[in-house]
């Protein structure tokens, strides 16, 4: 196939790169029956393509199932904390101008990423590097939680006060895709109905506020108001929590859009 060059990836909106090892750290890992269940629709197992990958969370995963794996990423920083496999090629670049051969990749996986992107664009590289047969996968969690009882629905109602109330206009606004699970997007895709998947973990309060420290609206508002956020929200929280250094699960239910080319 032919091979193309690149772009440069200066432009791009880049809400991470400034907490890179942050992010690789405290950011929930999907579960492996989830990329167990896509490799099993791909039409072959030689090459998945994760887009936008962040720290590398789902190629890891991919390099499961898949005998390569190539992950880009137009920030470098994030490359840089990525999680490494023998079978992985990270690259600095953008999901929409990608150095991918033509009809190369029988799963492109875009994991918490297709609302930062340009949607026309990629939808084309789409087109253009995914063999026939091959699947897209769009991935997107939304607010987690808590499965501990009323305890759970206490804390589950601060994380909302975060969210909605003290970050309200904060976010940007590419995130309305997220918030609505990938509802309403059309795609020129046959369409399969995935089964349930959902992230969980274990998390003391403080590895819950070192999550919620990732989201690009908390480093906004900090930056903005010189105000941590997530002070404002502590107390209330750990009235809730109890034991703060006791672990509750949290459960993210994941939104899946898997398509067919």
């Amino acid at each position: 196939g032919r091979h193309r060059l690149s772009k440069p990836v200066a432009e791009f909106k880049d809400h991470f790169s400034g907490h890179a090892a942050d992010y690789s750290t405290y950011r929930p890992t999907y579960p492996p029956e989830l990329f167990c269940w896509l490799a099993a629709q791909a039409p072959a197992s030689e090459l998945a393509w994760d887009c936008a990958t962040g720290s590398g969370q789902a190629a890891f995963l991919l390099a499961q199932y898949f005998e390569n794996v190539i992950a880009t990423d137009a920030s470098s920083e994030q490359i840089k904390h990525a999680r490494q496999s023998r079978n992985i090629e990270y690259r600095v670049e953008t999901a929409e101008h990608s150095s991918l051969d033509d009809n190369c990749v029988d799963l492109l996986v875009a994991a918490q990423a297709y609302h930062w992107l340009d949607h026309p664009a990629f939808l084309a590289e789409v087109r253009r590097v995914l063999k026939q047969g091959g699947l897209l996968a769009i991935v997107s969690y939304q607010l987690a939680r808590v499965d501990e009882g009323e305890v759970g629905n206490e804390i589950d109602e601060v994380i909302r006060v975060l969210w909605g109330d003290i970050l309200d206009g904060w976010w940007p606004e590419e995130r309305v895709l997220v918030d609505g699970g990938l509802q309403g997007l059309d795609f020129p895709f046959d369409e399969i109905v995935a089964p349930r998947f959902e992230m969980t973990v274990q998390w003391r309060m403080d590895e819950l506020l070192k999550y919620l420290g990732t989201w690009s609206s908390v480093k906004k508002y900090l930056a903005a108001t010189g105000t941590d956020p997530l002070e404002l929200i502590s107390p209330d929280l750990e009235a809730a929590w109890g034991d703060p250094g006791c672990a509750l699960k949290f459960v993210w239910p994941l939104d899946i859009r898997a398509l067919r080319n």
